[in-house]
Parts: C-alpha cells; sequence; structure tokens
C-alpha cells in the first residue's frame, strides 16, 4: 500500500532516506550532511532530511534550516502533546543499509528494493522536479 502513495507522501512517510540518498548522489557536496530528527522515546515522526550551511533539503524542497526545523516541530507538537526530538547528523552510507542503519539506536531504514519496488529510480524522478541547490558549487560527492 505505501508504494501506491502520491510521491510527496510516499517522501515525507517512510522513503525520505532514499530521496536524501538519490539527493547526495546528484548534489551532493562535502558539507552536506543527512540530519535525522529523531523524536524522543514514545513519539513518532522520524524524518531524515540533507542540510548544508543554512540551507536543507526534504520532499518540500529547500528551506532555510532554521525555519525548517522550527516548522516541524510545530507542526508535529500540533498532533502530539508534548512531542520532541533530537536533530542527529548520520553517515551517508546509512540511507540505504538497513544493517547500517540499524547499528544506530533506534533507526531502522529500509533499502531501496525493500520496497514493493525499486525505489530509488522514483527518487530520482521525483528530483526532476527541483532545480539544483542554491548556493553551492556543485561538485561530486565523497563516495
Amino acid at each position: 500500500m505505501r508504494w501506491e502513495l502520491p510521491d510527496r507522501v510516499f517522501f515525507a512517510c517512510g522513503a525520505c532516506h532514499i530521496l536524501a540518498h538519490a539527493f547526495l548522489m546528484r548534489y551532493g557536496t562535502e558539507d552536506m550532511t543527512p540530519l535525522w530528527l529523531h523524536p524522543r522515546s514514545g513519539f513518532a515522526g522520524n524524518h531524515i532530511a540533507i542540510a548544508w550551511n543554512d540551507r536543507i533539503f526534504d520532499y518540500h524542497g529547500y528551506s532555510h534550516r532554521q525555519t525548517f526545523i522550527d516548522h516541524y516541530f510545530r507542526r508535529a507538537r500540533q498532533c502530539f502533546v508534548g512531542w520532541d526530538a533530537e536533530i542527529k547528523p548520520i553517515p551517508r552510507d546509512v540511507l540505504i543499509s538497513e544493517e547500517k542503519s540499524r547499528q544506530i539506536d533506534g533507526l531502522w531504514l529500509r533499502e531501496p528494493k525493500q520496497f514493493l519496488h525499486d525505489a530509488l529510480p522514483r527518487a530520482e524522478r521525483f528530483l526532476d522536479r527541483f532545480a539544483p541547490p542554491p548556493n553551492t558549487s556543485l561538485r561530486s560527492a565523497p563516495k
């Protein structure tokens, strides 16, 4: 059923890490970092986005980092009274590795091929909706 969701919902709720990986593969620079918004115990609302300088990217597109974080927390608190989260940088290689992601306490990510169909091509097509990142020099991401 998850696969049948519209792209924005799919990459907001369950495949944000795949979109983050696709973004890094296409536009990644050394200063870009995956950030995990990890809810405190007892709360839902995990999310992964790519951050650099004062910018952030997720399924919404590009945002000012603090504005995005403030909005995310405000919206989560509208749904869950007392919601709070840690913002944790995570290694790039965990984004598409279930095994590596499970080595981080509380994180458990599906690999692209663990969805009904491979989610990576879908993420790459979704990225076509956005211009290249503003205020960066596009150079190859470290492997």
